[in-house]
C-alpha cells in the first residue's frame, strides 16, 4: 500500500514518493528507491517552458561548460543558479528540468513536482536544487520544497532550496561566464606564463600588461578565473587593481556553500 500524507505534510520513508524522467529510451517512472543509480544529469527535461507574451518570467538558454551543451532556464534567476553551478568545479553534470517527483497526500491526491536542477558532483553525490526568490515561497510551495527535501535526504541525494545571490558576487560570475568558452584558453603558451605571472597576488591588469596588450591577454586571465586556476575575492566588484593569484595547490578547495 502507498503511503499516504497529510496535504502539506511530507512522507517518511522513500517508499512514499515515485519519480519520473525522461532520456533518449523514452519516459520511465518508478519508485524512488529503484532510480537512485539513474543518471539523471545525462537524461532529457522532462517539461519544457511556455513562452507567450506578457509573460512575467524570461525563459531561456544557457550553454553550460560543464555539459557543452545548453541548460534551460525559466527565469533570471535560475539563469545565475546555473551558471554559478556551471562555475563550480567540482560540478561534473547538469540538467534543468530533471525529474518529477510524485507522492499522495491524505486525500490519495496525487502531489506532483519537478525541480529545477540537477547536478552530479565529481564524487558521484547528486543535488537537486529548486529556485525561488525566498520571500514569495507560499505555503503550496514550501510543502512541495519539504516533501522534495525528504526524498533527496532519503536516496542520499543534497536539496537546496535558493534565492536571489550577492548580487556583486553574481555580478563577477556573470562577467567571468563572457569568457567560459575553451577557446579563450586555446593558446597554453599565453596560459603557462600567466600562471608564471600571478604566482603571487598581484593587481589584474598591471601583471597581464607585463605579457602584452591588456585586451589580447584579459580574456585568457578571465577565463583561468572561470576554470578556477586562478582565483580572486569575487566579493568585491573585479577592477582594474583586483589582486589576482594561483590558488594554494596545498590547500583543497572547499565547496561553495550551496553544494556543502
Amino acid at each position: 500500500m502507498r503511503l499516504r500524507v497529510r496535504e502539506g505534510a511530507t512522507p517518511s520513508r522513500v517508499d512514499g514518493f515515485e519519480v519520473g524522467w525522461r532520456d533518449d529510451k523514452g519516459e520511465h517512472r518508478r519508485p524512488l528507491a529503484d532510480a537512485v543509480s539513474v543518471e539523471f544529469e545525462t537524461g532529457l527535461p522532462v517539461r519544457g517552458f511556455p513562452s507567450y507574451r506578457g509573460q512575467r518570467h524570461f525563459p531561456g538558454l544557457y550553454w553550460a561548460v560543464t555539459t557543452g551543451g545548453h541548460v534551460g532556464f525559466e527565469s533570471w534567476l535560475e539563469r545565475d543558479h546555473a551558471m554559478l553551478l556551471d562555475f563550480t568545479p567540482q560540478v561534473t553534470g547538469l540538467l534543468s528540468q530533471p525529474l518529477w517527483l510524485f507522492w499522495e497526500d491524505e486525500r490519495g491526491k496525487r502531489i506532483s513536482h519537478a525541480p529545477d536542477y540537477f547536478a552530479r558532483f565529481e564524487d558521484g553525490r547528486g543535488l537537486v536544487v529548486d529556485c525561488r526568490p525566498l520571500d514569495r515561497i507560499d505555503a503550496r510551495s514550501a510543502a512541495k520544497f519539504a516533501a522534495a527535501r525528504t526524498a533527496c535526504e532519503a536516496v542520499g541525494w543534497g536539496y537546496r532550496v535558493v534565492g536571489e545571490v550577492d548580487p556583486v558576487r553574481m555580478a563577477n560570475v556573470r562577467w567571468l561566464a563572457g569568457y567560459r568558452h575553451p577557446r579563450h584558453g586555446a593558446d597554453e603558451g599565453v596560459v603557462t606564463r600567466l600562471s608564471a605571472l600571478f604566482s603571487v597576488p598581484s593587481p589584474l591588469v598591471v601583471q597581464a600588461a607585463l605579457l602584452g596588450d591588456p585586451i589580447a591577454v584579459l580574456p585568457t586571465v578571465f577565463h583561468l578565473l572561470w576554470l578556477g586556476r586562478l582565483t580572486a575575492d569575487l566579493s568585491r566588484p573585479l577592477s582594474d587593481a583586483t589582486l589576482v593569484s594561483r590558488p594554494d595547490s596545498s590547500r583543497k578547495a572547499p565547496l561553495p556553500r550551496l553544494l556543502q
